[in-house]
């Protein structure tokens, strides 16, 4: 890991935004390696899903991201483990329905592994206005 720790967590914004890019255009190729084996989701709704159940219903296209578009990343970065926290705005199909675009909060974790920063675990949260 650099020591710069602006760099390094300009380093992990960018990672955040490449697995976004990769999981709107559905490319499971390069947004696996991004995740780590024992990546969670929890869902606005509450579910759990495991890297596989996430990758795999995005890849049958039972999850479709239309557009994805967050806002400022915020980066705490512990050695070898950071939380990422933002707002986006998404549109998706589920199962082939359009679903209302909304605002969401993402909070992510990262660690560290092999030489790489994946994510671990992600929450979203819908924002009622």
């Amino acid at each position: 890991m650099p020591n710069n720790v602006q760099t390094e967590e300009d380093h992990i914004r960018e990672i955040e935004r490449s697995r976004l890019r990769a999981l709107v255009a559905a490319d499971v190729a390069a947004a696996r390696p991004l995740h780590a084996d024992d990546f969670q989701l929890i869902t606005p709704i509450g579910m759990v899903l495991s890297r596989e159940q996430y990758l795999g219903a995005i890849s049958a296209g039972q999850i479709k991201y239309v557009s994805w578009r967050p806002g400022d990343i915020a980066v705490r970065l512990f050695n070898s483990a950071a939380v990422i926290r933002y707002c986006a705005r998404l549109e998706l199909l589920f199962n082939g329905h359009p679903m209302p675009p909304g605002d969401y909060w993402h909070t992510d974790t990262y660690e560290y592994r092999g030489g790489e920063w994946m994510v671990v675990w992600s929450q979203a949260t819908a924002i009622s206005r």
